[in-house]
């Protein structure tokens, strides 16, 4: 399908509003078995699923997290609400973000604050940024319309409207895809700037820790 008027894109748009964020009040305060955890998972982020049968999270997937350091281990085979939180994060990083990326940032968030019961919490975390993310939607909105304009601006001089149409698609995809790419550089240069040198300095903590 060609991206054909700005009411189009408008529809995809409140499609987008309606995709279902976990809400802080959503997430269980009891702790969980795996099957339960990929069954709250697949019930919360279905609207996310771009085909039918789309695994949200899946027993290999939390493993694995487990075993790269992403995610504390579960106590008696269980997960906890913060497990759960973690986990929400992980999943939205992961479609744009490698997995040593991830763990870079989630070494100094879950040593500082998984499991803590004083100070800010990972709970206090997640409302935090769930409340600055809902706040974001009106502006993304906007700056996707304004892509979308200056998409119908482009190959004016197409030979057919069947062109136009194609070539005005494509052009907002790249717009789109452009606008992508700059924000993972940007996050990835933060991750290598800021907290590759943090990480390199909990590592000699440990190391002169280990020679005494």
């Amino acid at each position: 399908m060609t991206v054909k008027n700005e009411d189009y894109v408008r529809s995809l748009l409140r499609k987008m509003e309606r995709v279902n964020y976990i809400k802080p009040s959503e997430v269980p305060d009891i702790d969980l078995y795996m099957d339960q955890v990929t069954t709250f998972m697949d019930e919360h982020l279905k609207s996310c699923k771009r085909y039918e049968d789309d695994k949200m999270l899946t027993k290999t997937m939390i493993n694995n997290y487990t075993k790269n350091n992403l995610l504390p281990s579960p106590s008696k085979k269980k997960y906890s609400k913060e497990h759960m939180l973690l986990l929400i994060f992980i999943y939205y990083f992961k479609s744009f973000l490698s997995i040593s990326d991830i763990q870079m940032i989630f070494e100094p968030l879950t040593e500082r604050f998984y499991g803590k019961l004083d100070g800010i919490s990972l709970e206090e975390i997640y409302k935090e940024v769930y409340r600055f993310e809902r706040n974001q939607i009106d502006r993304y909105v906007k700056s996707v319309i304004r892509q979308y304009k200056d998409a119908e601006e482009t190959f004016q001089n197409a030979e057919n409207e069947e062109d136009r149409e194609f070539l005005t698609t494509f052009s907002f995809i790249c717009m789109l895809s452009f606008d992508v790419y700059c924000k993972k550089m940007m996050i990835e240069k933060i991750i290598d700037e800021q907290l590759a040198p943090m990480a390199a300095k909990r590592e000699k903590r440990e190391k002169e820790k280990e020679k005494k």
